[in-house]
């Protein structure tokens, strides 16, 4: 039953229906709709404007910064072998042949945090005797004129331990130069 007819039929009156049409004035009929058309526009794409914000702060800070943040991918890399070893064991940890069993990310740390962090993590890896491992602590782009402070500590404490038999820069794909590959001395076991 349409609309009308369920209007007309409810028994209204004749001078309540002139009233009604009166009051509402002329009508027109609504286009039909088709089914896949939207009454409302979609609303705009979101704008990311704290992310634009964000990326010309960085952007504007290493213009800024006394150090060439390319100058630490290219010639600040981290080797080192220990005397009495072969040149080729230093060769295989550079190319991957070591499989990294253990990391720690130093990323965030005070130089004193970091370095209590990383001579516990070592000592954790000797106590259980792996033999490779990997310490992230960045390239240092934040650290202004002091440049890499927590690269150059690894470096130093790395250097200082009897342990460590060799050590360079990860492989880019494992962190490049933001990330050194260790070679610890195998424990010996009776």
């Amino acid at each position: 039953m349409s609309r009308r007819k369920k209007i007309e039929s409810a028994h209204i009156s004749d001078q309540d229906s002139r009233l009604f049409r009166e009051s509402i004035g002329e009508v027109r009929p609504l286009a039909p709709r088709s089914s896949g058309s939207q009454t409302r526009e979609s609303p705009p794409a979101p704008h990311p404007a704290m992310f634009e914000a964000d990326e010309a702060a960085v952007r504007d800070e290493l213009l800024d910064s006394a150090i060439d943040p390319a100058a630490h991918e290219v010639g600040e890399e981290l080797l080192y072998l220990r005397e009495g070893h072969s040149p080729q064991l230093l060769k295989q940890l550079r190319r991957g042949r070591f499989s990294v069993e253990d990391e720690i990310d130093l990323h965030q740390m005070s130089e004193r945090t970091a370095r209590a962090t990383l001579d516990g993590f070592l000592a954790d890896c000797k106590r259980r005797g792996a033999r490779c491992v990997r310490i992230v602590h960045g390239k240092g782009l934040r650290s202004g004129n002091a440049g890499p402070v927590l690269k150059r500590m690894t470096d130093r404490v790395l250097r200082r331990r009897d342990d460590v038999l060799a050590f360079a820069s990860a492989r880019p794909a494992q962190g490049g130069t933001g990330a050194t590959v260790v070679l610890l001395r195998g424990s010996r076991r009776r």
